[in-house]
């Protein structure tokens, strides 16, 4: 025996590593990140591999701290009560503190021949499939993005930015969580790309076959190459586990992230569900998570009582294309506000934000406890919201909230 504590960390994504190069703030704590892949997905520039302008590739030896432990594996069962995960190859790991972080990925689309027929970009070997399918269309060949949150309009324009010749299907709002001006500039440039956008009533995909994609007015459109980025769901690890969760498969926690059923779990990032009531699926959330996660679990480790969440958003960040993108600025509750930054402005804010991110992780790594974004005050919404639901303070006794389920946009 070590006499040190062992935190297993799941999930090597922007919380998970936040996550744990936290926690080897403390020399009295192991931390082991297990995850499938060898190397760390940029996520936020998936859509670049697509058009083949970035890898969406780090390596781990560049923002993983040193006293980490990496295991590639997947972990296929949570043990709760025996504290342990069992992996795929066979083995298991025990733990003293799980940190639940496992992301999200596509969503089951539910369209008839959309699994067979289009190509989902959400994880890295989903877009490695799609680029060579890209490269040997002509570059005339129509091609059919379905979803028009930010991953959609920024693999739209970006394919388009290549001369390419590309269909945008909303199947309703361009940019749902746009202000209403902000959607308009982003339509303009669209148009300037030569971005084809059907929005509104009847843009809803009901049917895709290998060459076409057929809409909810009775339009089919051809489509030679067919991507899909509507909507995302997140891995049914808790679920297959006996844990709770919300109806998405989320995990449900109280406002400190700690699981509703066994304190010694607790949740960061897109797959947690904290008091039923998730945050936007972005990197914007998983890095504060991932920053919260560690600290409650570092609070239990030394008998204190851990801090509630106190999350604070920005906006939102779309490129559009290598020269042109929109920073959409936002309420610190995540609603957007008229103002927003468009051009070449834009696009340089979107690259900042892109090498940003991988910064705050090689800070962390570098020296832990060192970002503070996580204890921002978000306003007195959330509370507002929560006090609405529960009739309770968010800090006060841990419940099982009802389930609500909302996928939002990364």
């Amino acid at each position: 025996m070590t006499g040190k504590t062992e935190v297993v960390v799941i999930g090597g994504g922007y919380a998970g590593v936040l996550a744990a190069n936290r926690l080897t703030q403390r020399d009295d704590i192991t931390v082991t990140l297990i995850n499938p892949r060898p190397s760390f997905v940029h996520r936020i520039r998936l859509h670049q591999l697509v058009g083949g302008s970035d890898s969406a590739v780090v390596a781990y030896r560049e923002v993983l701290a040193q006293g980490v432990g990496l295991l590639v594996d997947t972990v296929t069962r949570i043990d709760a009560p025996e504290r342990r995960v069992t992996l795929a190859t066979g083995g298991s790991v025990g733990y003293d503190y799980l940190v639940y972080a496992v992301g999200s990925g596509s969503a089951d689309p539910g369209v008839p021949g959309a699994s067979e027929f289009a190509y989902p970009i959400a994880g890295l070997e989903e877009a490695q499939r799609l680029r060579p399918v890209l490269d040997a269309a002509p570059v005339t060949a129509a091609v059919t993005v379905v979803g028009a949150g930010p991953t959609g309009i920024e693999t739209a324009a970006e394919l388009a930015e290549q001369g390419r010749r590309v269909t945008l299907v909303c199947g309703g709002v361009l940019g749902p969580y746009l202000h209403p001006r902000g959607r308009r500039s982003v339509a303009r440039r669209l148009g300037r790309l030569g971005v084809t956008v059907l929005d509104g009533a009847g843009t809803k995909v009901t049917a895709v076959t290998r060459d076409a994609v057929q809409l909810g007015g009775g339009r089919t459109l051809p489509s030679a190459v067919t991507i899909w980025t509507a909507g995302f769901g997140v891995p049914d690890l808790a679920v297959r586990s006996g844990l709770s969760t919300d109806a998405l498969g989320r995990l449900l926690t109280d406002e400190t992230l700690t699981s509703v059923d066994d304190m010694r779990i607790v949740a960061a990032g897109d797959s947690a569900a904290p008091s039923g009531l998730p945050l936007r699926m972005s990197c914007q959330a998983a890095l504060p998570l991932g920053a919260r996660a560690a600290d409650t679990v570092l609070a239990r480790v030394t008998g204190e009582q851990p801090a509630p969440l106190n999350q604070v958003f920005a906006g939102q960040c779309i490129s559009l294309g290598r020269g042109a993108g929109i920073f959409q600025f936002a309420h610190r509750n995540d609603v957007a506000r008229p103002f927003h930054i468009a051009g070449r402005p834009g696009a340089k804010i979107k690259e900042y934000v892109c090498k940003g991110v991988v910064k705050y992780l090689v800070d962390e790594a570098g020296k832990p406890g060192t970002y503070g974004l996580h204890r921002v005050s978000g306003g007195t919404k959330r509370n507002e919201l929560l006090e609405t639901r529960s009739g309770e303070s968010p800090a006060g006794p841990r419940q099982k909230p009802e389930a609500e389920a909302r996928v939002d946009s990364v």
